[in-house]
């Protein structure tokens, strides 16, 4: 008879069972009378390792799934791995660049080629670790977001979205990254604050012999000036309302606008717009209509577009 160790051993005992599960196909599922439940994974980057959220929140679904196929239901948990595009981008050009090859000099299906060498060699450890945590998946299952089917139908979705009227292109206030060249969701950015000073710009009142004075800590962003904008209430300022002033470099002319938005305390309380480069002004470009000038090119540098 055998005695029952005094210790928990996962070795003696996860694998085993695991490779049990598996031979018999417990996971499996097919369409059948039963009443379908299905859970599809939130599917974790191919670009790194699970993480404790992801242990955490697979547990949950883990529980889930095997309490729906206890209570008889024809039970699915849908594993799958995300492309991460941007991420994925960031290693293969590090890893080329360890080489001394540069993304620049790769045709696109030269870099797609090693960003799939990379998919195929990282992206199966997380599936792994999975398999470790005992995820009951249905493994025949396996998805990944950018291979042929999933890629086939994000594009139907898109093309029907846009024959019903709904995907339109406009200027839209993007966070842009100039070495790789593409836009970032808000998640991919890691904002920090800083100290910096304030520079003080003379705008000359069009047609008189009077300046008005803005203060900003963006001095760099004044090619793409399309209004100046001041507080309503402002005394100081009363006299600049309905002029239109003359942005410095650039010799353009732009109106005076007017919006309880702007602070009167801070600066001289006359507000130079971008809307093209700054969150906030954007949406003062839209309140009132303002034209919105992109100074910068794909790498960043100022472009003809500032007025240059």
């Amino acid at each position: 008879m055998n005695e029952l160790a005094t210790k928990y051993n996962p070795s003696e005992v996860e694998d085993k069972w695991y490779d049990y599960w598996m031979r018999h196909d417990l996971f499996k599922s097919t369409p059948d009378a039963r009443e379908p439940y299905t859970i599809v994974i939130p599917p974790p980057n191919v670009t790194g390792v699970l993480h404790m959220g992801h242990m955490l929140n697979n547990t949950i679904q883990d529980i889930l799934v095997r309490r729906a196929r206890m209570t008889g239901k024809n039970a699915l948990w849908v594993p799958g791995t995300d492309h991460a595009s941007i991420a994925t981008e960031a290693k293969v050009v590090a890893k080329l660049a360890e080489k001394g090859i540069q993304k620049s000099d790769l045709t696109r299906e030269e870099f797609l080629k090693h960003a799939w060498d990379w998919t195929h060699q990282y992206g199966g450890i997380i599936l792994q670790q999975l398999r470790k945590l005992g995820a009951s998946c249905d493994w025949s299952r396996t998805a990944f977001t950018m291979d042929e089917v999933r890629s086939k139908s994000v594009t139907k979705v898109f093309v029907d979205l846009y024959r019903r009227g709904l995907i339109y292109r406009g200027k839209r206030m993007v966070n842009w990254d100039p070495k790789a060249k593409t836009a970032l969701s808000d998640i991919e950015v890691i904002y920090k604050e800083e100290h910096s000073k304030l520079y003080y710009l003379r705008y000359y009142i069009a047609g008189e012999d009077r300046y008005a004075v803005v203060a900003t800590t963006r001095p760099e962003t004044i090619m793409g000036d399309t209004a100046m904008c001041i507080n309503p209430n402002d005394p100081k300022n009363a006299h600049l309302k309905g002029k239109r002033v003359i942005v410095p470099l650039v010799g353009r002319e732009i109106p005076v606008i007017e919006d309880e938005y702007v602070d009167m305390e801070f600066g001289t309380g006359c507000l130079k717009v971008t809307p093209a480069h700054d969150v906030n002004d954007y949406m003062l470009g839209q309140k009132h209509n303002l034209e919105t000038i992109d100074i910068f090119n794909d790498d960043a540098p100022s472009r003809e577009a500032a007025g240059m």
